[in-house]
């Protein structure tokens, strides 16, 4: 088992490496000068060399490169006497450290991982995710349990009425669901929800999870804004677990243990709910974990749609305003994630069904 995570994680990492490698040499070839985008258009030459030498812009981009790394590594080698040197060990940034080994004027130290500063405002990227990635996994988790419940129900009717005009009109809302992308449904419900029917929805076009009080009583949670995206979200997800739990529970009963069921006179509620149902949900369960995954990150043309300050117009408006450290910090604080969640999926099917390992292996 011990062999079969170290395998894991090491796919993860090699994943991640070629991740920051991409994204660093992506963003450092694209046009746009940070240094006259933080002073403006009038800014006079020597400030700007100025501020490319703080940046570390003045360097050779393999010299960039390995100070990156280094910035992002939690166990990172710095400078501790040369301010001089851009391996200076500088407490504004990666405060708070630990030191854990000192050779002369170098330190081995413990830290955060660093993903710069925002060109623009000045904040630590970390803080700005921090602060919108809430947003973004609540957006994702209502997405994914309205998809969930919509697709297990509709799955279940779809199966129980195999066939007929109703299992028929099932499949081609979800075949249209899979097929309808993101944006595009986004600006379709937004503009028939929230401005065509706003009078019988009461809904915002637009809108973030708390609104300030038209009589300055500042903030408040309006939970209302949360719907229109999240049924967005949801969309994909709930044709693809209507299909999926479908074809489960036509599996399930044609079960011979179902037929036992029925012979033993238990009402058909019961026979689909606690015996149909309950097995089919394994694959179901499944195919959710991964969405919710996907979802995260899948979400910067719906927020972008709703204005909804999630990652999503984060990473938007940072390409925008050429704010090129907020757009590869988030990237890299995505793609941290899905190899964890995919990670942690694949050992716990491991557990589960030892066959996953053994075929891995």
């Amino acid at each position: 088992m011990l062999r079969f995570v170290g395998k894991k994680m090491l796919y993860g990492l090699l994943v991640l490496l070629g991740v920051v490698t991409l994204v660093f040499f992506l963003f450092n070839i694209l046009p746009g000068d940070p240094a006259r985008m933080m002073l403006g258009q009038r800014a006079d030459a020597e400030s700007i060399a100025m501020i490319n030498r703080d940046l570390g812009r003045d360097r050779p981009v393999g010299e960039q490169f390995l100070n990156y790394i280094n910035d992002l590594l939690p166990i990172s080698i710095h400078n501790n006497q040369d301010s001089a040197s851009h391996f200076y060990l500088d407490p504004e940034k990666y405060s708070p450290y630990t030191t854990l080994l000192r050779l002369g004027h170098t330190s081995l130290v413990l830290k955060a991982p660093y993903l710069r500063r925002s060109y623009q405002s000045q904040r630590k990227v970390s803080d700005i995710i921090a602060s919108a990635f809430p947003q973004t996994a609540l957006l994702a988790l209502v997405s994914m349990i309205l998809a969930l419940l919509g697709g297990v129900t509709l799955g279940v009717v779809s199966a129980l009425h195999k066939d007929t005009w109703v299992d028929r009109v099932i499949l081609v809302v979800s075949t249209l669901g899979m097929s309808l992308p993101s944006f595009f449904a986004a600006i379709i419900i937004a503009w028939l929800f929230a401005y065509v029917l706003a009078d019988v929805t009461h809904l915002n076009m637009f809108g973030n999870l708390y609104s300030v009080d038209d009589y300055g009583r500042g903030e408040y949670l309006d939970l209302k804004n949360l719907i229109l995206p999240a049924i967005t979200l949801g969309i994909r997800p709930l044709a693809t677990l209507t299909q999926l739990t479908k074809n489960s529970m036509l599996d399930a009963l044609s079960q011979d243990y179902i037929r036992t069921a029925r012979a033993k006179g238990l009402s058909r509620t019961r026979v689909v709910v606690r015996h149909a149902l309950r097995n089919a949900m394994n694959p179901v369960v499944t195919s959710a974990s991964g969405w919710l995954a996907s979802l995260l990150a899948g979400a910067v043309f719906v927020e972008y749609v709703f204005d909804w300050k999630g990652m999503g117009v984060v990473i938007v408006d940072g390409l925008e305003k050429y704010d090129f450290p907020v757009v590869m910090g988030t990237i890299l604080f995505i793609c941290v994630l899905l190899v964890a969640i995919n990670i942690l999926t694949d050992i716990v099917y491991g557990l589960l069904d030892p066959r996953v390992k053994d075929i891995q292996q």
